[in-house]
C-alpha cells in the first residue's frame, strides 16, 4: 500500500525463511517502482521474530537506504520485544515506532520535502508579466 511517497508493507502472518526473502525482494523492487522515498514494515501481527526475520528486516532498511528510502518498523509487540533484548536481537540502527501513525510522523521528520518539477518547456504561461 502507500501513502503519497511511503511504501507500507503489512506483515499479517508468520513468515518462513523463503517467504522473507521474497518479501525482501519485493519490497526493494517496488522501492523503485513506485519511487518511495520512505517505506513502513508494519509487524504487529506478528508474534515471533526470529534472527533471521530481524536480519531480514536489517537488510530491507540497508537496500532501501541504497535505493534512496528510509525504513521504520512499527508495531513490534511487547512480548517479541521482551524476547529480542533477551535474545541479543535487534534491528540494528532501523528506526521503530509503536504504531503506523509514530512511523508515518517519523518518517516525515527525516525525509526532506520532495524536490518540485520544474516546469517542462513551452509550458510557461503566456499571459504572465516579464
Amino acid at each position: 500500500m502507500r501513502q503519497g511517497s511511503t511504501l507500507i508493507a503489512s506483515v499479517h502472518t508468520a513468515l518462513d525463511d523463503s517467504q522473507l526473502v521474497r518479501f525482501e525482494h519485493d519490497l526493494v523492487h517496488q522501492i523503485g517502482e513506485h519511487r518511495s522515498r520512505g517505506v513502513i514494515i508494519d509487524v504487529a501481527a506478528l508474534d515471533v521474530i526470529d534472527s533471521f526475520a530481524a536480519l531480514t528486516l536489517r537488510r530491507i532498511a540497508e537496500m532501501a537506504r541504497l535505493r534512496g528510502a528510509l525504513t521504520v518498523v512499527v508495531g513490534i509487540q511487547p512480548e517479541v520485544a521482551f524476547t529480542m533484548v533477551r535474545l541479543g536481537m535487534g534491528t540494528g540502527n532501523v528506526p521503530t515506532a509503536l504504531d503506523l501513525e509514530e512511523g508515518l510522523g517519523l518518517l516525515a521528520a527525516q525525509t526532506p520535502p520532495e524536490p518540485h518539477q520544474a516546469p517542462r518547456a513551452g509550458s510557461e504561461r503566456r499571459d504572465a508579466p516579464r
